[in-house]
């Protein structure tokens, strides 16, 4: 690829978010660059002193209709499409008396913070952009001859250009700021239609797109060989997109991947009730538990699987605290997130130096609407996001003995914790902790011996004389098609469950728990989690 270098002699600039606009404009006005505004970008450069011709002296029309109508013109998007050395293009400008544009400078209005800040109806639609879009596509389309910006981010790469090219700008330069314009229109787009289709209710529109901005790129994916970036999205739920980093090693794909599955986890537990941990290896829970503080719950969660935490992720649900810090850093652990820390524990957390704390500001919510997508061959699966919570649940006992307080204590809390892990699901808990952790395997039975035999590690672990399994409840994510899964499970000692029900074998599986003394209670609500 060629240089190609074209020079810039006049600019038209409409930015909605004015950061860097006046430095900018001063930098293009000292290389010869006649600069051509709207509205309030022109009244924010014409009140420093300089020279800007409002685009309605260029168009002859003056801006109408609350803003609406100002840029939409051939004045406009002649100066911006024209191939500058096609002739026939060069006698249409001359013939109508259109002057080139070779620097767009355009931020669109600011819709995403416009719905984002919970507008009515009417105020999202004043602040979506037609002009804008409009000028971008058409500039970003005529980029062997036009440089467009849509973001302050770029400006000192243009004036930095046009240092070294004698006010001008390179091809290089000119292609890569229209593939990113392309992308900033293709977001915002997204942005608008996903509003609309919330606003409508539409639970499957026609076309689905998303957009987002670049956070991070990362150094690779979950492997080595794959490249990695990661996007904010306009849906701003407190975690890790929106978590402010204060220290460590830059995040991995899978630090972020499993940093997101511990902090959606701990959302479950709200912090005006309990103090609440979650530790979590491989996007798994490999230990939860709550706790009259942030101590006792990481302590009862670590008991878990203690081989598992080793290089972990670890969620908190309230301030984490200096003796919470303390207890967290005895092992290695890779990422903590937390709503806030204490500077006592930000001191502490500070000697480990590749030991990440995210800050999240607070927690998102687990009853909140949204949607979630995987990529497969070809496609896109887009849902809503599994936002059953089961302190909404009716509750419904099936067997002959019903759960004491302390079993349906637990086996809510159980079910909680089964939401987050990977399918098929066996979560056994004791004293509002996790005492076993079965996760993604493809039958239901080796789930809950997988849980068990880790429950018996940690009890050798821990020099207790048996697996705390004994005198548990169990929670499955699913109905157990036979009563094969429940059966493995008693037999690991647990004394109730927790399961959704719906099986053709409901029966069968109820008779086997009366059989055993067991208390069942369904929840008429499934969590896969693929």
């Amino acid at each position: 690829m060629t240089n190609q270098l074209r020079h810039v002699t006049r600019a038209l600039l409409s930015v909605s978010d004015k950061t860097g606009l006046i430095e900018f404009a001063r930098a293009l006005a000292a290389h010869g660059v006649e600069l051509v505004s709207t509205g309030g970008t022109a009244k924010a450069i014409a009140a420093t002193g300089l020279r800007v011709t409002d685009v309605s002296d260029l168009t002859g029309f003056p801006e109408m209709m609350d803003g609406r109508v100002k840029t939409l013109h051939p004045k406009v998007h002649g100066g911006l499409l024209a191939i500058r050395n096609n002739t026939e293009h060069a006698r249409a400008m001359k013939a109508h008396g259109i002057a080139p544009i070779d620097l767009l400078v355009v931020n669109l209005y600011p819709f995403e913070a416009t719905v984002e800040k919970g507008a009515d109806f009417t105020e999202c639609i004043e602040n979506i952009d037609i002009g804008g879009p409009a000028m971008i596509r058409a500039a970003a389309k005529n980029h062997d001859d036009v440089a467009v910006v849509v973001e302050p981010q770029d400006y000192t790469a243009v004036l930095d250009e046009l240092a070294a090219n004698k006010g001008a700008t390179t091809l290089f330069l000119r292609r890569r700021l229209a593939a990113k314009a392309y992308a900033r229109t293709a977001a915002y787009d997204a942005a608008i239609s996903n509003w609309f289709a919330n606003e409508l209710k539409t639970e499957a529109p026609d076309y689905r797109a998303f957009g987002g901005r670049r956070i991070q790129a990362l150094r690779y994916g979950e492997n080595p060989h794959q490249t990695a970036a990661f996007y904010r999205t306009p849906d701003k739920r407190a975690g890790v997109a929106t978590a402010r980093q204060l220290q460590g090693k830059e995040l991995s794909y899978n630090n972020i991947n499993d940093t997101d599955a511990a902090y959606e986890c701990i959302a479950e537990f709200d912090p005006a009730r309990t103090a609440a941990c979650v530790i979590v290896k491989h996007a798994n829970p490999c230990g939860v538990a709550e706790g009259a503080d942030l101590v006792s719950a990481y302590r009862k969660a670590l008991a878990c699987d203690s081989t598992s935490a080793f290089g972990g992720i670890v969620a908190v649900n309230h301030m984490l605290d200096a003796a919470a810090a303390r207890a967290i850093t005895e092992i290695f652990t890779e990422v903590i997130i937390a709503p806030d820390a204490t500077e006592e524990a930000i001191a502490i957390i500070a000697n480990k130096k590749n030991l990440r704390l995210l800050l999240a500001g607070g927690l998102p919510d687990p009853r909140a609407a949204g949607l979630t997508a995987k990529t497969v061959a070809g496609g896109l699966l887009v849902q809503s996001r599994d936002n059953a919570v089961v302190d909404d649940m009716t509750l419904k006992a099936v067997t002959k003995r019903a759960p004491t307080e302390a079993e349906l204590r637990d086996l809510k809390f159980a079910f909680r914790i089964a939401k987050h892990v990977k399918s098929n699901t066996i979560v056994y808990a004791k004293d509002l902790a996790t005492v076993g952790i079965g996760a993604g395997q493809m039958s239901r039975v080796d789930s809950a011996r997988i849980a068990a035999r880790k429950a018996q590690d940690a009890a050798a672990a821990l020099k207790l004389a048996e697996p705390l399994t004994k005198g548990s409840v169990v929670a499955s994510d699913a109905f157990f098609p036979f009563a094969d899964g429940m059966l493995a499970c008693i037999e690991a000692g647990a004394t109730a469950v927790i399961q959704p029900g719906g099986s053709v074998r409901d029966d069968e599986v109820i008779k086997a728990a009366d059989e055993h003394g067991i208390a069942m209670v369904l929840t008429g609500v499934r969590h896969f989690r693929h």
